[in-house]
């Protein structure tokens, strides 16, 4: 059986929750700084998972068409890094206490990082978006990591395309090692942390004055 997918009007509602999500992640991190106060928001990206992504992972994990919206999550990603692993923390309590979609399933690589050395925070939510046929639940993922964790994250995946998922031994090797280093980066900058934070208070507070 051949199953048809209109991908422009099967992508729309992920379209529509990246924005949506992307706008109200901007407006915390800017209410923060109205306030003179320490974001712990320092970046916000998004992206609907291209089509050929989409069908790669579905056959990979042997996924049927019919079934993607339920199980592929990251169709609709949204990034938000942040300066401090204590930021990942706030930032999460903040995402619990929203009432504007529902969380599904919460998954800590920080705490239990992968084999690869990969540490981030996903968040799986449900957020509900208005079409034409009423409200559709919509999954999104919503990752949240250092601009340590970020860097390291986004090189290995630039190395997983190279290499088609199978990265050499030797340049896994290498990776490992600076996902330690990242993190040990993390661990001294969380020592400084509150003198980086007074000095932004300080930024924004004399900011807002002019």
């Amino acid at each position: 059986m051949v199953f048809f997918v209109n991908w422009e009007a099967f992508l729309a509602p992920y379209v529509q929750v990246v924005e949506e999500l992307k706008v109200k992640l901007k407006g915390m991190r800017a209410q923060f700084e109205y306030e003179s106060r320490h974001s712990p928001i320092e970046l916000v990206t998004g992206r609907v998972k291209p089509v050929p992504s989409i069908l790669e992972k579905a056959h990979r994990k042997e996924i049927p068409m019919d079934s993607l919206e339920e199980e592929v999550q990251d169709i609709a990603g949204v990034r938000v890094v942040c300066q401090f692993v204590d930021d990942i923390h706030s930032i999460i309590e903040m995402l619990h206490n929203r009432n504007d979609f529902f969380i599904v399933e919460e998954k800590d690589y920080i705490s239990e990082k992968k084999d690869s050395g990969y540490r981030s925070y996903h968040i799986i939510i449900k957020y509900p978006v208005e079409t034409i046929h009423g409200e559709k639940q919509v999954t999104a993922e919503i990752q949240i990591r250092t601009m340590a964790m970020n860097f390291w994250a986004t090189n290995e995946h630039s190395l997983n395309y190279k290499y088609e998922g199978q990265i050499p031994t030797k340049v896994k090797s290498r990776l490992k090692r600076a996902a330690e280093a990242a993190f040990k980066l993390d661990e001294e900058m969380s020592k400084i942390k509150d003198e980086v934070q007074e000095a932004q208070r300080l930024f924004y507070k004399n900011k807002n004055k002019h």
